[in-house]
């Protein structure tokens, strides 16, 4: 199982096959390689520097495969870390408490 984090160093939660949970067991997305798509289609953000969630501004009209509606397993939240400093063009990816 691989964990993510926000760009900012937010804990976010973790990787099941193609879905992203958050660390509370909600799935909010499926992977589309390194890009991840919501609840509704629409582009959330994707993967940077192996486990890091950064969204790309204008990626936010994209569209991909919606995630199945399950349930994952909640855990106890990992730590957070420093964050990065923002690239130009992208935001943070939604905290987990967003969803």
């Amino acid at each position: 199982m691989d964990h993510y984090w926000t760009w900012s160093g937010t804990y976010f939660g973790y990787r099941r096959g193609d879905l992203i949970f958050t660390y509370n067991g909600e799935c909010v997305g499926r992977f589309s390689g390194d890009e991840v798509y919501g609840r509704d289609g629409r582009y959330l953000g994707e993967v940077r520097n192996k486990n890091r969630l950064i969204t790309r501004r204008n990626k936010l009209s994209w569209r991909g495969s919606p995630p199945p509606n399950v349930r994952g397993s909640s855990h106890a939240h990992y730590a957070n870390y420093v964050g990065y400093a923002m690239y130009a063009g992208y935001e943070d990816f939604p905290s987990p408490e967003n969803f």
